[in-house]
């Protein structure tokens, strides 16, 4: 869009709100909120905040920030009308006060690997698959792990107690020009998905943040609590966030598809999957960022745990769809709706160009139950398991090159500054279970 274009919604669609959003370093969405006089300031970028009250951006002494805003992103908000007055928001870069594109920011880094990549001659698709689950509040409207759904994979009415709340965010994603392609209840109780179509990765990052917003509020409107959380529930399947992705030439075709290769994957296909299997234990910290994110990563529950790669195994790590032609892609399975897509998809994006820079042969692909393979067997496959825990997982992240350069000196140090913190955290907790297990008997 326009700057013109912009200003004649804003008029047409009495929009006399507006939201500033960005995002910070750990992925969770920030917004500043301005009044219709301030506008014509916020699409000029002149509007300021202080940085040092992000968490992982700036120093108190370097805190004057600007949002530059991105007008591709501006969107009026189906659910913000009230007496014919609506809101609006675009998605904004975060610049420092000399004008120069601010390093900490997770879009502006994103931006610079996907130009490091256009270098190479390629741009990337991304379609991300985020479950979720819908959570009754308890009579205090407290947060908690109760539904009264009782419906399992692709189920229907009446068990499904929830597919009103997500048909209405079916129909506020369209309104807001998401393509969806299909919804449906997923494995466990409570647990549900919402496919909406590819797009280039930094518009896929920017789609993915604004569908957990529209998830959550619109969950609110009808008693819910909508949780990304990847493990919200023992003994139940978890949520993840499968990420296909794929490289296009600038010509428009797909860099994956060879006609006459094997598998009619191209040479440049078998090198991506190379790349990301070799750095697929560094960028777990990125990909599944929270401690809860590796009681999902345990056998039994589908999740990926072994990388490994397949044509159709589900087991494995990632996983080639059928579709070819220009839906010829890579699946990586392992990821966790928790994560910061912007992030997550440099860093996938990165370990998949280090494949196809060195040219790596992709190991043999795994067509069997990995879960069903003993010890001996995936050694001699040179299967690999993923971090087991977050610490495991902050320990490969440093030691990848790759993070450093996917990420860039800033965010590459704030976030392990966070995380590691995060998981200090949790190992000096006292749990309940430690409790329940321990008490009555020492």
């Amino acid at each position: 869009m326009t700057r013109q274009e912009i200003m004649k919604v804003i008029q047409e669609k009495s929009v006399n709100f507006f939201r500033l959003q960005f995002v910070d370093i750990f992925g969770f969405m920030k917004n500043v909120a301005i009044p219709l006089s301030q506008i014509e300031k916020a699409l000029d970028g002149q509007m300021m905040f202080d940085g040092s009250s992000i968490d992982g951006f700036v120093r108190i002494n370097e805190s004057d920030m600007y949002l530059k805003p991105d007008f591709n992103t501006f969107v009026v908000l189906p659910w913000r009308s009230k007496n014919g007055v609506n809101a609006a928001r675009i998605i904004c870069d975060v610049y420092k006060s000399d004008g120069t594109p601010f390093e900490g920011c997770p879009r502006v880094n994103l931006q610079r690997v996907l130009a490091e990549a256009k270098h190479l001659g390629y741009t990337m698709n991304v379609g991300t698959e985020c479950e979720f689950f819908l959570f009754n509040k308890d009579e205090k409207g407290n947060l908690a792990t109760e539904t009264n759904d009782v419906a399992g994979y692709f189920d229907v009415d009446p068990d499904d107690t929830g597919i009103g709340c997500r048909r209405e965010i079916i129909e506020t994603l369209e309104a807001m020009d998401f393509e969806v392609e299909a919804s449906h209840h997923e494995v466990a109780e409570g647990q549900h998905e919402i496919n909406f179509k590819y797009a280039d990765a930094l518009k896929a990052a920017d789609n993915t943040v604004t569908f957990k917003w529209v998830v959550r509020s619109i969950a609110a409107k009808y008693g819910f609590h909508a949780t990304f959380m990847p493990k919200p529930v023992f003994g139940i399947n978890g949520s993840g966030m499968h990420t296909n992705q794929s490289l296009f030439n600038l010509d428009g075709s797909n860099a994956f598809f060879d006609e006459k290769g094997p598998l009619k994957l191209s040479e440049t296909a078998y090198h991506y999957i190379a790349g990301i299997i070799k750095n697929a234990r560094g960028f777990t910290a990125v990909t599944n960022p929270l401690v809860n994110s590796y009681k999902r990563l345990v056998p039994g529950y589908e999740a990926p745990v072994y990388v490994a790669w397949s044509a159709s195994n589900r087991s494995a790590m990632i996983r080639i769809p059928a579709s070819r032609g220009l839906g010829t892609r890579t699946e990586v399975r392992c990821p966790d709706p928790a994560c910061n897509p912007y992030l997550a998809l440099a860093m996938m994006l990165g370990s998949g160009l280090d494949g196809v820079k060195n040219k790596l042969a992709a190991p043999a692909s795994i067509n069997v139950d990995i879960f069903k393979m003993t010890p001996e067997e995936k050694e001699a496959s040179g299967i690999d398991s993923l971090p087991a825990n977050l610490q495991e997982a902050i320990d490969a992240f440093k030691e990848n090159p790759i993070a450093r350069e996917a990420l860039g000196e800033h965010i590459y140090n704030k976030y392990i500054e966070g995380k590691e913190k995060e998981w200090d955290s949790y190992r000096t907790a006292v749990t309940d279970w430690e409790v329940k297990t321990y008490m009555k008997n020492y």
